[in-house]
């Protein structure tokens, strides 16, 4: 949604008259994830991508016509279809794509752009069918269990809050089947990732590099002033001069973090992943060789550290590419990073 919000500002400024569309399921290798949106004008202007040009342009007519009706329609683009072979998806990956006129927002649009801009974790329910009058509203879900909104499904209010804090909770979103014939769309917003650096390397700034451009908040701890300066880290969100075992504990280490040790000291090293490894991150990962490594889980074993502890750290960090160079070992470091965050479990061959 980000990505759209501010032609979507400019064209309500103007009184523009908007469709929105999204995707809510893939098959195959559909080009684009759920939740991609696509915002289209009835005056030409265009946003967004639900698949990456494949099928835009019988998006962009579908969604005229919601404009124009006020009736949101469920679309399936997929190899079986001839209309899909046209527009592009015949390698054969399929999308079903949601469409809406953007007036379906009213009810919620000033807390869903306040909470947005705030960073703030939410999941957002939108009706796919049911009865009219449950149609073009939406319920924003805050991960304590409040509410907000203009849906209302008498009796199972229970029901949507506890499947919409599960969507968000696993980060993906999805569909939900109500009885009596309601289909919801719950759409995620978790927590923004945050990659944790501990260590002003040249590693490290190409790490934060990578970290942006993957759409993480960067953080630089390091309590060196000499290395971890503005001029050396100029596109990190924040850079932190103090020691990362005093530091850490105060900002919250749950699955939003994940935290790489790049000093290469033990001084270091240690104390960080002692933190580390016993709070919710996510990732944890630690520069060095295989030798370094066999020494570094010696000294955490000895500072109290289990074994299920020590089997969450990822080290030597990175995926094993064979890089060299800071930038190639940052490549490597953030690939495994992208590979946690989506789950996807491979082998793991350790860096020589």
């Amino acid at each position: 949604m980000n990505d759209i919000l501010e032609s979507l500002e400019k064209w309500r400024e103007r009184d523009e008259q908007i469709g929105v569309a999204t995707v809510i399921e893939t098959w195959g290798s559909a080009p684009r994830p759920v939740g991609s949106k696509l915002a289209a004008t009835l005056g030409g202007g265009i946003a967004g991508s639900v698949s990456a040009g494949c099928v835009e342009g019988a998006v962009i007519e579908e969604s005229q016509e919601v404009v124009a009706s006020g009736q949101p329609r469920l679309l399936t683009y997929g190899v079986a279809d001839d209309e899909a072979w046209e527009v592009g998806l015949a390698c054969g990956g399929t999308i079903k794509v949601f469409v809406e006129p953007f007036s379906a927002l009213d009810g919620v649009y000033a807390s869903f752009k306040h909470y947005l801009e705030a960073r703030q974790p939410m999941a957002v329910v939108s009706v796919l069918d049911g009865p009219p009058d449950h149609l073009n509203r939406k319920l924003i879900v805050l991960p304590d269990g409040r509410t907000e909104g203009d849906l209302d499904v008498p009796g199972q209010a229970g029901e949507i809050v506890a499947a919409a804090l599960d969507f968000l909770e696993r980060e993906e979103g999805g569909t939900l089947e109500l009885e009596g014939g309601t289909s919801l769309f719950v759409e995620v917003y978790p927590p923004v990732p945050r990659l944790i650096v501990v260590g002003a390397t040249h590693i490290a700034d190409a790490l934060v590099s990578m970290g942006n451009a993957a759409g993480f908040d960067t953080i630089v701890v390091d309590p060196r002033a000499a290395f971890a300066t503005e001029e050396r880290f100029p596109h990190a969100a924040e850079l932190i001069r103090e020691w990362p075992q005093q530091v850490l504990p105060e900002m919250g280490l749950d699955r939003s973090a994940y935290v790489v040790v790049l000093t290469h000291d033990p001084k270091f090293d240690d104390p960080t992943l002692q933190v580390a490894l016993r709070s919710e991150a996510r990732y944890v990962g630690a520069l060095g060789s295989r030798r370094t490594n066999e020494k570094r889980l010696g000294r955490l074993r000895k500072s109290g550290l289990t074994e299920e502890e020590l089997a969450r750290l990822h080290a030597p960090v990175g995926l094993p590419l064979g890089g060299r160079s800071p930038a190639e070992i940052a490549i490597s470091i953030m690939a495994e990073i992208v590979q946690v965050r989506n789950g996807v479990s491979t082998p793991q061959l350790a860096l020589e």
